[in-house]
């Protein structure tokens, strides 16, 4: 390999990696640049001389040069003198920037002190996730931007809910200080003002002491659009294309510009590869929520083959079967919205591989049913179907909710707003609101609420609007209605532990007096069977007879009507209950309920 830093003599430097990784011996930088003429690494180092430390011409259009007077938190760039222009670039494996129109910052995993805490992720069918954003979930004063350090100080607060999964919305580096965080401008780094590297390994360590998963929201469908200097990194770029890095054709566009990357190109795809598996080897991650990867596997998303983009979909197939053979249990959840078993089928099977996916029919046909304001315009049969809806017969290869980002903002409210606009502290609101959760919590899938549900927030979700946690003591009775569906979600009094299961079994569903009926179960019997009853109407029902699956006592263990979580509420039906022999729904017992306006009931035995 020919050395243009010394006098010609032949050196070979066996360092691997792209980026700038530290060694014993110094600082090793690499970078692609395929039609680069020359290429220099400049930085804090050499006081930004393009002169001082030239990079070897490597295979592959690669650049290499070992940097022995480098260290940790230098700053640097890469300077390429093109056929283009020179330009001074980003490292696209910078793992630290100042910001996103700053220097990269040389970074080293190895010196963060994980303490090495012992977790293990829970398996798939116990998770409740809570999704969040950092700069909105816990920001100390107005118009101030949240941390991960001041998240960490909420974590207690996500236990005593009953929370073992947070999933945290995009937190690479951004263009400015408030984004969502689905316009990366520098993938591998994460956001300075959130925290830095650090302060994410900082948050998944103290998530982890609290028993808690981390699953990090990341972007593959499109870069940028701004503040991206992987656009036309080496100068090079065809039809008013993005050079290298992005496709130079009609497969770029995407709704957010056309920065797709070229998924088809050898570099790239290790590039999006590397990115996935540096967050569960180097921060412990312990998941992966890939937005809108319909723009990954089709470019119009619009289920036209002649669209498909076959490279997204192998690319995606072999990162999810890396990280299904490396990291086991680590789950992989697409958002892909249209409900196609493909999606979370093996990629044995010909499917994308992934673990679970957000189930577009459930939120969809349940924020629906308990939006609409006359009862009987209520559409039962479509609610059945969301609660009995699977994939490739696996109830967890679906996120059920009924509020995330995308759900309560771009013309959307939250569910209790949407109901009583200007008015979430209304009974309207509170009861139907609330019997949405109760079947996110007792339906077959994966749970997930959003920040600030629990809270009755009445606001649509922004990235300059901080969640307001005074309303914490004000609505604590919401709170903990909260907290006591999860914590039946999770068994954790063991006598729910059919919540847990796949199945489900439909004992009544009424569409004239809007009442739904289920059977949950993982194996069955006391302490397992548990009994969901939903009314979806205004009336209360004195002498309302079901079938049960199972003689005796039925024991209530959650009223959603009860005055514990909300004054206004009746507190009715708060009573357990015995079965009488009888032909009822298929069912050798039957027993008569008493069941309150828009509310939820649950059922278990003892023995």
């Amino acid at each position: 390999m020919e050395n243009l830093n010394t006098d010609n003599t032949d050196i070979i430097e066996n360092f691997e990696g792209m980026g700038a990784i530290c060694h014993p011996e110094g600082v090793h930088y690499r970078v692609w640049a395929p039609n680069a003429d020359s290429v220099s690494i400049i930085g804090t180092f050499n006081d930004w001389d393009v002169e001082a430390h030239p990079m070897h011409k490597e295979e592959n259009g690669n650049w290499g040069l070992l940097v022995e007077n480098s260290k940790e938190d230098d700053e640097y760039k890469f300077a390429l003198k093109t056929p283009y222009g020179d330009f001074q670039r980003n490292d696209p494996y910078a793992l630290k920037v100042t910001n996103s129109v700053g220097n990269s910052v040389v970074y080293n995993h190895a010196t963060f002190d994980w303490q090495d805490v012992d977790y293990a992720m829970p398996s798939w069918n116990e998770l409740v996730i809570y999704e969040l954003h950092i700069g909105t979930f816990n920001a100390k004063e107005e118009n101030k931007i949240g941390t991960f350090y001041t998240a960490i100080e909420k974590l207690d607060y996500l236990k005593s809910l009953g929370i073992n999964a947070v999933e945290i919305m995009p937190s690479t580096e951004f263009p400015g200080d408030r984004s969502w965080g689905y316009n990366p401008s520098n993938p591998f780094a994460i956001e300075s003002d959130y925290g830095g590297p650090d302060g994410l390994k900082a948050f998944v360590k103290a998530a982890h002491e609290y028993g808690i998963a981390v699953i990090l929201d990341v972007v593959y469908n499109h870069f940028g659009p701004s503040d991206l200097d992987l656009w036309r990194f080496d100068g090079w770029s065809e039809n008013e294309g993005g050079g290298i890095y992005f496709y130079n054709d009609w497969k770029a566009e995407t709704p957010w510009g056309g920065t797709r990357p070229d998924f088809g190109r050898g570099e790239v795809r290790q590039y999006i590869h590397d990115n996935a598996m540096m967050w569960l080897r180097d921060y412990r991650i312990d998941g992966l929520r890939m937005d809108m990867v319909v723009y990954i596997r089709n470019v119009k998303a619009d289920g036209n083959p002649g669209n498909d983009l076959e490279e997204g979909i192998s690319l995606m197939q072999w990162i999810n079967k890396d990280i299904s053979d490396n990291f086991p249990n680590h789950i992989t959840i697409a958002e892909d919205m249209h409900s196609l078993d493909m999606v979370t089928n093996s990629v044995e099977n010909d499917g994308m591989g992934y673990g679970s996916q957000w189930d577009a029919e459930f939120v969809h046909s349940v924020r629906d049913a308990i939006i609409t304001a006359n009862d009987q315009d209520r559409n039962i049969p479509s609610v059945v179907h969301a609660i009995t809806s699977r994939y490739n017969s696996d109830s967890f290869q679906r996120i059920i909710y009924t509020e995330s980002h995308d759900e309560v903002s771009n013309g959307q409210a939250r569910v209790a707003e949407e109901i009583a606009n200007g008015d979430v502290n209304n009974w309207y609101s509170k009861k139907r609101a609330a019997l949405g959760v109760a079947l996110v919590m007792t339906s077959p899938g994966i749970p997930m609420i959003f920040q600030g549900q629990p809270l009755l927030e009445d606001k649509w979700f922004s990235d300059t609007d901080p969640l307001d946690w005074s309303r914490q003591e004000i609505f604590s009775g919401y709170t903990n209605l909260h907290r006591d569906l999860i914590h039946l979600r999770r068994n954790w009094y063991g006598v729910t532990e059919g919540l847990l299961g796949q199945d489900v079994h439909i004992l009544r569903a009424d569409n004239e007096k809007k009442i739904i009926v289920m059977h949950r179960y993982k194996n069955g019997g006391p302490k397992d069977s548990v009994v969901v009853v939903l009314n979806f109407s205004t009336e209360t029902f004195h002498d309302y007879k079901v079938g049960f699956p199972r003689e005796g006592l039925w024991k209530l263990r959650f009223n959603s009507d009860n005055t514990y979580y909300d004054q206004e509420f009746s507190n009715l039906g708060v009573f357990d209950i015995n079965t009488m022999p009888g032909d009822f729904d298929n069912m050798p017992n039957f027993a008569a309920l008493e069941i309150p306006p828009y509310s939820a009931l649950i059922f278990s035995q003892e023995e």
